[in-house]
């Protein structure tokens, strides 16, 4: 089996490590890949405050990339960048969770906007614009955009990883799910994310499809959209607030 066909010793490594489970090779494995770990975390970091750390970071998503490697398999047909990139990403979320570094004013923030958003498109029928989000929260336009700004750096958690799991192809939904019911679950909450991704105002599906399913970084998408990189921060921050309040309405997630 040739994983990497022009790449003999990557394939070597490979094949001694799926079919032989060689730590030797396996340990290679883990440092070839390891800049597609850089990678993700720097795409996670991008916005944090500088009180997070990136070599912590990185330490969080090496436990997903070594995650990927136990658990990929070549016959799924996916390439392992593919497969693994999810897991990295999700590994890292965990481990920003874990620091809780963020101010309880931020995470009050936060879920009054999604209260606004979830009310107002209850009242109007539509999503509602950023002019009348900040006339319900009685707030000016510019204070919403300070408010996005400093919300941007939080929304990390299970929902924040199904928006990318929207993205993700669907042959490698629910891979490497241990358990049936965990796997079903897990599908069903990618499935309802990908149908309320749908739904969205289209500037910000095409952020979060520019952002997820393109790999585009915050500042690419603003030279796209003609905005700058703030801009484009806190259209991906109401979006993801955005889907919350749909998901917490209909007790999903």
């Amino acid at each position: 089996m040739s994983i990497v066909p022009d790449d003999p010793d990557l394939a070597m490594h490979w094949t001694r490590w799926l079919n032989r489970k060689n730590n030797a090779s396996r340990d290679h494995l883990i440092v070839h890949y390891s800049p597609l770990v850089k990678f993700v975390a720097g795409r996670v970091g991008a916005g944090l405050p500088n009180s997070v750390d990136p070599g912590d970071l990185v330490s969080s998503g090496v436990f997903g990339l070594i995650d990927a490697i136990d658990r990929f398999d070549p016959e799924r047909g996916v390439k392992f960048e593919t497969f693994a990139a999810p897991r990295i990403r999700g590994a890292i979320y965990d481990g920003l969770r874990q620091l809780d570094w963020v101010p309880r004013s931020v995470r009050s923030r936060a879920r009054e906007v999604e209260k606004a958003i979830s009310q107002l498109e209850h009242e109007l029928g539509r999503s509602p614009t950023d002019e009348e989000l900040a006339e319900k929260l009685r707030i000016g336009e510019e204070e919403l955009a300070r408010w996005l700004a400093s919300i941007a750096a939080t929304t990390i958690g299970p929902l924040d990883r199904a928006v990318a799991a929207g993205y993700e192809p669907e042959s490698v939904d629910s891979a490497g799910m241990e358990h049936p019911v965990a796997a079903i679950e897990d599908q069903e909450l990618r499935d309802v994310m990908r149908d309320e991704i749908k739904r969205l105002p289209e500037r910000e599906k095409l952020v979060l499809s520019l952002y997820y399913d393109e790999g585009l970084t915050l500042a690419e998408i603003g030279q796209v959209l003609g905005v700058t990189e703030s801009r484009v921060s806190q259209i991906h921050t109401k979006s993801v607030l955005h889907l919350r309040s749909r998901m917490t309405a209909a007790g999903v997630g």
